[in-house]
């Protein structure tokens, strides 16, 4: 049965179904959460957990409980190597972040979080995890994501990457959702934890740089040198995302004719079109989100949309219109394995 299209959908959100970003705040640290209600409880789907604040299903309980698991997963599993933290622009990342490195920094981890505060795409997060392990098979890295991908801007996400630098499988997951669930059911009065004015100065917590060797590596994978001959017209949306910081280095290094046609961050992302069912969703691959790119498609050469923390890509053309991401991801791959 086909879902009914929103009147609104592709068009802007109005101010009424903006999410008030204050509250949410507030009911991260404040809204009670009961883990003998399945719906409070920590349930990992692709390689992390996501809920809402307003929900009781991403709190800042939840964020303790998962990161203590990951400290604990990490000392059983001997990876003993930095851990990389990245962070998207939705409301509920910047308090996650916090709450993660007060653990972290309490349990002595080495964390890696970006030199100029700027926001973290998944991808490059992968990136800094396998160039540290590349050769390597002691103290290994591994990372956290926190974001809830393409979700709506009142869901907030926490991710783990092991050291293969992808998203963790569903055995890895499912070991830490376990003790996470036990830590939350607990009350997380087992939880190490430090002040985060402490945590910020620890000298376990490092600035790291990765939006340098993430955009100079990719000389390594791609002909840059014929992109930038063929003078394409390259057009960006981050759709308020992570990769926001990202395309004006990507320009200026490489030498790419890239425009980004949206440099807005704005955690309520009021900026973006409504999907198909009436919601904001960050979802590169729905024409109803995507409207305001396409509407530019005519001039660009072809554009580029992403979700949130980057790992998904929407892509316009003037002929084709949105095009599959699959398919473009499939001939993209063929290309980089030749």
């Amino acid at each position: 049965m086909t879902t009914q299209v929103h009147p609104l959908a592709g068009k802007p959100a109005p101010r009424s179904m903006l999410v008030n970003v204050a509250r949410l705040v507030s009911a991260y640290y404040e809204r009670e959460v009961d883990a003998s209600v399945p719906g409070h409880r920590i349930q990992f789907g692709t390689s992390g957990h996501r809920g809402s604040a307003f929900e009781s299903s991403f709190n800042q309980l939840h964020i303790l409980a998962v990161t203590e698991a990951i400290c604990a997963y990490r000392k059983r599993n001997g990876i003993s190597g930095p851990l990389y933290l990245g962070v998207d622009t939705h409301a509920l990342s910047e308090p996650a972040r916090a709450t993660a490195l007060e653990v972290l920094a309490a349990h002595g981890v080495d964390v890696m979080v970006d030199a100029n505060d700027n926001y973290t795409p998944t991808p490059v997060v992968s990136h800094a995890i396998l160039c540290h392990n590349r050769s390597r098979t002691d103290r290994l890295a591994d990372g956290i994501l926190i974001t809830p991908s393409h979700n709506p801007p009142e869901d907030g996400g926490i991710k783990y990457n092991p050291p293969n630098g992808g998203p963790a499988d569903t055995e890895v997951t499912g070991w830490i959702e376990r003790a996470a669930n036990q830590l939350l059911q607990a009350g997380c009065r087992d939880v190490l934890r430090l002040p985060l004015r402490e945590s910020l100065s620890a000298p376990t917590t490092h600035r790291h740089d990765f939006i340098g060797p993430y955009v100079d590596d990719l000389r390594n994978v791609i002909d840059v040198a014929a992109i930038s001959a063929s003078k394409l017209r390259i057009g960006a949306d981050p759709l308020g995302g992570a990769s926001a910081p990202f395309w004006a280095p990507v320009a200026e290094r490489l030498g790419i004719d890239v425009e980004v046609v949206n440099e807005t961050v704005d955690s309520t992302f009021s900026f973006m079109p409504l999907d198909r069912d009436g919601k904001i969703r960050m979802d590169c691959s729905s024409p109803w989100a995507m409207a305001n790119l396409i509407g530019l498609k005519d001039q660009f050469d072809v554009a580029f949309g992403n979700d949130a923390d980057a790992d998904r890509h929407g892509i316009v053309t003037p002929k084709g219109g949105l095009l599959n991401p699959n398919h473009y991801l499939s001939v993209a791959i063929d290309y980089l394995f030749r």
